[in-house]
């Protein structure tokens, strides 16, 4: 006994087919979208912070530093200080490296600013490997679908 299928039946398939492929594009784009606008969120976020952070360690932490440098130059001192000279050597050598260590830490928060930078793009990097990735799966549906179609349509002529 031979069935007989229609001739649309086949075309209703392979329709249906490039019809799911088509809709699993926006799909990816839309993932694309989130993850950047995540990102840029992100980036909103930590620069302020990051400012703050800075000024905190340029009106607290550098004056604290100078000021212990100074007293532990005073403490271990042998002679008492006679001279003008020596407390001022000390004071300029306390600036020194404060102003040492807040160039050291506005370049780290570069560096981790760049890093951060780097992160993001590394995960739209992801993402966009990701939505190719769906695409491409979509693809070898479609045609695998298409192809059992066309399996079955054969096997029922």
């Amino acid at each position: 006994m031979v069935i007989d299928v229609p001739a649309t039946w086949m075309g209703r398939m392979k329709a249906q087919a490039v019809r799911t492929g088509y809709r699993m594009a926006p799909v990816a784009d839309q993932a694309r979208t989130a993850a950047a606008q995540r990102i840029e969120d992100a980036r909103y976020w930590a620069a302020p912070r990051l400012e703050s952070a800075a000024h905190g360690f340029e009106d607290q932490v550098a004056p604290r530093v100078s000021q212990m440098l100074t007293t532990a130059a005073r403490k271990i001192d042998p002679t008492p200080s006679r001279s003008t000279r020596w407390p001022l050597f000390i004071l300029i050598t306390g600036l020194a490296v404060g102003a040492i260590g807040y160039m050291a830490y506005r370049r780290n928060a570069q560096q981790w600013t760049e890093h951060m930078k780097d992160s993001a793009s590394d995960a739209s990097r992801w993402v966009n490997e990701k939505a190719e990735r769906t695409a491409e799966s979509a693809d070898r549906i479609a045609a695998n679908v298409s192809n059992k179609a066309d399996e079955t349509s054969r096997k029922m002529s």
